[in-house]
């Protein structure tokens, strides 16, 4: 992620994240030979809501927050797909997240559609009470649009388990029943699932260790560098780290910092306990602080996660890009241009839509285990992850032999015949 403030803004501006979406898409319909009625019916999100939320600030004064929700698709499952609370959060931006939802449940076969949803705020600007009204507000205004068989959503950025049980009571206290199904992420104590908060980054560590095999080596010595070291990426980090790999490279709002020994991730993660973030971390060795956090895309590296925000690898910077794979954490944190520099390059890309579906996965046993009112210990969700995730890239790799063609090519494909199949077989009604 970006040293300063400014950066961030550059990363929404670079290229409009639905058209990201969208050229994708294009891509793999053309090699489908999908007809232009079977695109019609499951490109576009079906359902775009923009709405306005008032919401009593801890002053008395009222504020208008700008909402969005959009179901892109739910031939296959409900909708599914997180909640964000960001302030430069836009609209292209939330179809987009919807529309790779949608894939993303179908690459890795779990019955479900695709969604997301926001309100513009900072979170770190409101008060508790204001963050509890503000969730309250926006699940109540869309109340009809949610439910275990409607959309299910879950924590994104700048939203928490804590928010999601919000959401379920104000969805409960409407229905007049306990409902925990209606989302997923939330507190075991009022129906999460073991390993939810691991679950993103446990999907991108199976992805690599799977990768790692394919091309004749393991995760034991190998160099990683981690571009953002919030949820997704500090759990990567660990995991990798106890698995043997040397972690080179870590960063996040503070800026980047490397080692080339390798960072004692345990360290880092006690500072970020200790200062919220990586700032200062450099102090007493235990890593360098590089001038530009964008650098860090640049380090020597076998290994290189992108886990911050969208377009973080494009034109500009690609060709200082030195990973020979590069497992995507974040959604869409290569440009299209950028790709094809890296695909031609011979990178080894794990798509998005498949490397960071560990997330959703863990997200549907949730629900799973809400619907059954039966929850599993600890091994077993990481057993049904490993399963889910282990196959899901198989299939995606069997895919893209059999066509000589990339990974991302290879999930899109899977993903939209899985797709345009639900749509065709279930027809139009009326």
């Amino acid at each position: 992620m970006a040293s300063n403030a400014a950066k961030p803004k550059r990363l929404y501006q670079t290229i409009s994240s639905v058209e990201n979406a969208y050229q994708q898409f294009d891509r793999a319909a053309k090699f489908l030979d999908l007809t232009p009625n079977q695109i019609a019916v499951i490109k576009a999100p079906r359902r775009v809501v923009d709405l306005q939320l008032p919401v009593r600030m801890d002053n008395g004064d009222i504020r208008v927050f700008q909402g969005y929700l959009v179901q892109h698709n739910i031939g296959r499952g409900p909708a599914k797909g997180g909640i964000r609370f960001h302030p430069q959060v836009s609209l292209d931006e939330v179809k987009a997240l919807a529309f790779w939802m949608t894939y993303k449940c179908a690459v890795v076969n779990i019955p479900m559609g695709g969604a997301k949803g926001a309100v513009l705020c900072d979170p770190k600007q409101h008060t508790t009470g204001e963050i509890e009204r503000i969730s309250r507000r926006y699940f109540s205004d869309l109340i009809e649009l949610f439910g275990p068989d409607r959309n299910v959503p879950a924590p994104d950025v700048g939203t928490n388990p804590q928010i999601m049980a919000w959401f379920m009571d104000t969805y409960s206290m409407h229905k007049r029943d306990f409902l925990p199904a209606v989302v997923t992420g939330k507190p075991l104590e009022v129906g999460g699932s073991k390993a939810r908060l691991q679950s993103t980054g446990a999907g991108v560590v199976h992805c690599v260790r799977s990768a790692l095999q394919h091309l004749g080596t393991n995760v034991n010595g190998c160099r990683v560098a981690i571009q953002g070291f919030g949820n997704v990426g500090s759990n990567v980090a660990k995991l990798l780290w106890d698995q043997g790999a040397k972690i080179v490279a870590v960063s996040d709002i503070s800026g980047a910092y490397s080692n080339k020994k390798g960072i004692d991730i345990s360290a880092a993660l006690e500072h970020v306990q200790r200062h919220r973030d990586l700032s200062g971390f450099e102090q007493g060795g235990a890593a360098d602080k590089l001038e530009d956090a964008e650098q860090l895309l640049h380090v020597d590296t076998d290994i290189l996660i992108p886990a911050a925000l969208e377009n973080a690898i494009t034109a500009q910077n690609v060709s200082g890009v030195k990973a020979r794979i590069i497992a995507e954490g974040a959604n869409g944190p290569i440009t299209p241009d950028a790709d094809q520099v890296l695909q031609e390059k011979g990178a080894f890309i794990i798509p998005d839509i498949l490397c960071n579906a560990g997330g959703v996965t863990v997200s549907y046993l949730e629900w799973v285990q809400n619907r059954m009112g039966y929850y599993w210990q600890l091994e077993r969700v990481q057993a049904e992850l490993s399963t889910i995730m282990h196959a899901a890239f198989k299939s995606v790799l069997e895919t893209a032999e059999r066509h000589d063609c990339s990974l991302r090519m290879a999930a899109y494909i899977c993903a939209i015949r899985r797709v345009t199949q639900a749509a065709e077989l279930r027809g139009l009604y009326a």
